[in-house]
């Protein structure tokens, strides 16, 4: 499908309009209305080809193998009934109502749909400050849609955007128009902006402060500024709050350290407001204090966790906090690094982190999978189940961190991430078994979510 570009269109009706003040408005409306237009048609052609069968009639699913993930088996072979947005039957034979669609995916691996616990649609790969200064609101928008395109292709049913980065609430839209059914992308928990200290993490700190290039995050200094902030993030549609809690980071004579942004009472104060609504929070923490911190405070996960004390991980255990390792983005970062004194930088802090979470793991931290996919692109972010599997996690534990532990992270425990009757229709399929190679995630072949087909 050839869709004209908005400059041909503007230059095309100012020709007509042009010479006066009203003309050039009606012209920017004129190409404006165009544009959406256009833009809704090519996602309604991309829907339309995606998009199989609608929910509504009976599907039976055929497949040499299904994953029965919460015990850690493979059945063989594997059926699952569905009937609207939900699974009513599954093992080796369910019932085939008459009427029914059935669709045989032959030597494959049916399971369910996967989830990223921290992905980041409204970023793609490049300058990341650049992009968020360069690039309008609305066209980080469109771009956010096609990401989450992407990542549904590639089999993720459901995911946690963390942070906007200076999009402030533009995920609601995306969020809501994916439920509504005129998008398709993943369910979605949103954030909105992430929240940050003046002169934090994100505080556009490398450029000139004349200038004030505003911040990807929203600014809260106190315990009643995070609150204020927060109640303005509700207002405008977040599922869950998002806390840059350190950084920066730096590794000097092979030790990593990171100052915290927020005191454990204020993040406390932080926990209690989200609890009121019946929300969470999830922190940026990468190291200590500030992942004690967090703990303390009762967060819902502490996402990078480069470096955990004993009592941090005490504290984790003991309140099921999730390590949302993202092994992913530091991989990119230390492999595209622009010279190799920054590459240097990223291979120590990975190389830390690695050594880090073998004590991590084999001191039972609650582990979820999120991959901080955006800087690098969607839809490539199963790389994460191949890394945690490297650095000693078992496909097993990993597939039941992504799919039992995300499920309960995003709050839908009990909805989707097992293939059970009653569950969510989200699945996909992979050739090969995913309990001898993970690596196999990366090639998903069909992919359902609520019962709609969009991969065949």
């Amino acid at each position: 499908m050839h869709i004209p570009s908005a400059d041909f269109v503007i230059r095309g009706k100012a020709t007509s309009l042009s010479g006066t003040i009203a003309g050039d408005m009606t012209c920017r409306r004129f190409a404006i209305r165009v544009c959406v237009l256009f833009f809704s048609l090519a996602l309604a052609v991309s829907v339309a080809g995606h998009a199989q069968a609608a929910p509504g009639h009976a599907i039976v699913l055929h497949a040499a193998r299904l994953l029965d993930v919460r015990n850690g088996r493979i059945i063989k072979p594997g059926e699952v009934l569905v009937q609207g947005e939900r699974i009513v039957e599954v093992g080796s034979a369910v019932k085939h109502p008459a009427g029914a669609e059935v669709i045989d995916l032959g030597d494959r691996t049916l399971l369910p749909g996967l989830i990223d616990a921290h992905v980041h649609l409204f970023l793609h790969p490049g300058a990341e400050d650049l992009q968020t200064v360069q690039e309008s609101v609305p066209q980080r928008t469109i771009m956010a849609t096609l990401a989450a395109r992407d990542d549904l292709m590639a089999g993720f049913t459901a995911e946690r955007d963390m942070g906007t980065e200076g999009a402030g609430s533009a995920d609601t839209a995306v969020r809501n128009a994916i439920d509504e059914g005129k998008l398709p992308g993943p369910r979605l928990r949103i954030s909105g902006n992430a929240i940050n200290i003046l002169g934090g993490h994100e505080d556009a700190i490398g450029f000139n402060p004349a200038q004030h290039v505003l911040s990807n995050a929203d600014y809260a200094n106190n315990a009643d500024e995070l609150v204020a902030v927060m109640r303005e993030q509700f207002k405008g549609g977040a599922d869950f709050i998002k806390i840059y809690e350190t950084g920066a980071d730096s590794v000097r004579d092979g030790k990593f350290t990171t100052p915290y942004q927020y005191s454990e009472a204020q993040l406390e104060a932080a926990v209690k407001e989200a609890a009121r609504l019946g929300r969470r929070v999830a922190v940026h923490a990468t190291g200590e204090p500030g992942t004690l911190y967090a703990a303390q405070a009762g967060v819902a996960s502490i996402d990078h966790a480069d470096q955990l004390s004993d009592e941090t991980i005490r504290l984790m255990k003991e309140k099921q906090i999730f390590a949302v390792p993202t092994f992913t983005i530091f991989e990119y970062f230390a492999e595209h690094a622009a010279t190799a004194a920054q590459s240097e930088r990223e291979h120590a802090t990975l190389d830390l982190k690695i050594q880090e979470f073998k004590k991590q793991v084999a001191a039972g931290v609650p582990m979820a999978v999120g991959s901080d996919v955006g800087p690098f692109p969607h839809g490539t972010q199963a790389r994460e189940f191949v890394l945690m599997v490297k650095y000693g996690m078992t496909p097993l534990a990993v597939l039941q961190a992504d799919l039992l532990h995300g499920a309960k992270l995003l709050g839908w425990d009990g909805q989707i991430g097992s293939l059970e009757a009653g569950y969510l229709a989200d699945m996909i399929a992979v050739g090969g078994d995913p309990l001898q190679d993970v690596g196999v995630l990366g090639n998903v072949s069909f992919v359902m979510k609520g019962g709609v087909v969009y991969r065949k």
